[in-house]
């Protein structure tokens, strides 16, 4: 009795290892794309300052379409003076990658009303928070009436 049960305790810690790093991982990929798809648009729509304080690392550098350079403060200030007014919009996730070293990297195509574009966004994970260290957008287009985004 006591050699199947030797036999069967590895199996079943490795099981449960496996397992939890699956459920894991599930949680990241569902954490980040509700902060790309839904928490990081809602900062920017709301003009909600502490809420990208909180999305954002204090290294984060964004890249705009016409190749400016902006920082964390920088956007902080840019969302505090300027509303963001897209009309419809969604972000629809292309690549949605996490690696081992809590790195993770999301793009794809934010779609809005009046325009289109592509953006890729690197983040990290520390003290078990994603946050974003890196955004680069480009590719805008304006977009014709007749464009969906659905």
């Amino acid at each position: 009795m006591i050699n199947r049960f030797v036999l069967v305790l590895p199996a079943l810690l490795l099981l449960f290892c496996l397992s939890s790093a699956a459920l894991a991982a599930a949680d990241d990929e569902a954490e980040l794309r509700h902060i790309k798809t839904v928490l990081w648009p809602q900062a920017y729509r709301e003009q909600d300052a502490a809420l990208l304080d909180r999305l954002l690392d204090d290294s984060f550098q964004l890249i705009d379409a016409e190749g400016n350079l902006s920082t964390k403060q920088g956007e902080l200030e840019y969302i505090a003076g300027n509303r963001w007014d897209p009309g419809k919009f969604e972000y629809r996730i292309e690549r949605l990658d996490i690696y081992d070293n809590g790195v993770a990297i999301v793009a794809g195509e934010g779609v809005a009303t009046k325009y289109s574009y592509r953006s890729s966004n690197v983040l990290i994970k520390r003290d078990g928070r994603w946050r974003a260290v890196s955004s680069h957008v480009s590719g805008f287009k304006s977009r014709t009436s007749g464009d969906s985004t659905d």
